[in-house]
């Protein structure tokens, strides 16, 4: 019994010498950034009836824990010409969520995906209902993609990319769901 006790504690101090020993990894910084993009949506990708919406993002992204963070992405997209119908079609989405950022040292680029819940508002169109057509409606809406952003200077930085799926629940006359990719490009700005 001796004997073992004698060992924990001899491995006890051992492990408790090397832990003092290695580097402390440095505390990351902190840091919160502002994006506007550019967004091409191929909306209602599921079905053969798809069709592309155009229009942009603002982001705000604050790294707060290691390399997690929250997010805050506002939407707008628009089409003249929804399912070659002529009917128009604007949506603004605004989602929020967290987003896991993942940088090499001594990398001038970043990866990042993300999760985001919220809310999107459909209008300018025609979405049928139960009581007749509206001429808006609004709906939950789920994000969840990633993308890269590279580095110009300390302050500033390219997305190079973010691709996105973006679901919606708009009335639409067949399954009053929307699955569309998002494709978007920008710039970030860098505060810390």
């Amino acid at each position: 019994m001796r004997r073992a006790i004698s060992t924990m504690l001899l491995l006890g101090a051992i492990a408790a010498a090397a832990t003092a020993q290695k580097p402390k990894p440095a505390v990351p910084e902190r840091n919160l950034e502002l994006s506007f993009t550019y967004d091409a949506t191929l909306a209602d990708a599921i079905t053969k009836q798809s069709f592309w919406m155009q229009g942009g993002s603002v982001q705000v992204h604050g790294q707060f824990y290691r390399n997690w963070g929250v997010v805050a992405d506002i939407t707008g997209l628009h089409t003249g010409n929804m399912h070659s119908s002529g009917i128009p079609l604007s949506l603004v989405t605004a989602t929020f969520g967290a987003r896991y950022t993942w940088r090499q040292p001594g990398r001038k680029y970043a990866l990042f995906g993300q999760l985001l819940g919220g809310e999107a508002f459909g209008f300018h169109s025609i979405f049928p209902a139960t009581g007749g057509a509206l001429g808006n409606a609004s709906s939950l809406a789920a994000q969840a993609g990633g993308g890269m952003n590279v580095d110009i200077s300390p302050h500033i930085a390219v997305r190079a990319f973010e691709v996105d799926w973006l679901r919606s629940q708009v009335p639409n006359s067949t399954t009053n769901v929307q699955n569309s990719v998002k494709f978007g490009t920008g710039l970030v700005f860098r505060f810390k």
